[in-house]
């Protein structure tokens, strides 16, 4: 019988609460999951749900007011800013609803961006971003800047970017929110891809329809999880 995955992903007590003033706003009231190693998991929820919240502390944007959240066995809550930034660059690939690509470079030197920061080498940077683009299918469009790739492709640049450091975790916050629906399907396959792969993938997401290409959905409300169900292929 083989061992279970290692845990990626380990919340336990997971709380944060904001302060306006006089007003507290518990936004997460104790949430306790463990995402493994190769999994794929949709968190779904409604606005105002706190899974924003939740998306900005696994992305070690943020950190709990309460409880612990470890990172590849290790506790991040405690970490200081320079470690946490460390962690953001090197651990974690992020995919955003926006882009967010320079328009006045090309395709290659927006991948390279995380590399120059964990200070790789030059020579070794175009190796590995050209490598990535030909993974997520765009190895004929390394030298076109954003402006000249469709949303889709600007998208796929944007994983593409997630990949090159070889990350723990593909953290994707409402991946394809500025899609047409062609292109959210070419991306989501692309994800499935990746998860195929041996990719771990969190996906935030409101819509069921994109949450239902995971294996797995953790459903937030009010700051709680309120189910965790097996879906897809795996159900």
């Amino acid at each position: 019988m083989s061992a279970a995955p290692e845990a990626v992903v380990s919340l336990s007590g997971v709380r944060k609460t904001y302060h306006t003033g006089a007003i507290e706003f518990e936004a997460l009231r104790g949430i306790n999951t463990d995402i493994a190693e190769g999994e794929y998991v949709a968190v779904i929820g409604p606005s105002g749900s706190g899974k924003s919240t939740l998306m900005n502390l696994l992305g070690c944007l943020d950190t709990p007011t309460e409880g612990i959240y470890r990172l590849g066995g290790e506790d991040v809550s405690t970490m200081s800013e320079t470690q946490l930034a460390h962690v953001r660059n090197r651990r974690i690939g992020f995919v955003f609803q926006q882009f967010h690509l320079l328009t006045s470079l090309p395709a290659w030197r927006n991948v390279e961006l995380p590399l120059m920061y964990a200070g790789v080498p030059r020579g070794e940077r175009r190796e590995r971003c050209v490598a990535a683009l030909e993974k997520v299918g765009l190895g004929d469009r390394v030298a076109n800047r954003p402006g000249q790739l469709s949303g889709g492709q600007q998208q796929r640049v944007a994983i593409a970017r997630a990949l090159v450091t070889e990350p723990d975790i593909i953290l994707a916050d409402e991946p394809t929110g500025n899609l047409d629906s062609a292109s959210t399907e070419a991306v989501l396959g692309l994800l499935d891809e990746l998860h195929e792969s041996g990719r771990t993938i969190v996906l935030i997401t409101h819509e069921h329809e994109v949450a239902a290409r995971a294996s797995r959905n953790l459903v937030i409300r009010d700051g709680l999880i309120t189910d965790d169900l097996l879906v897809g292929a795996t159900a």
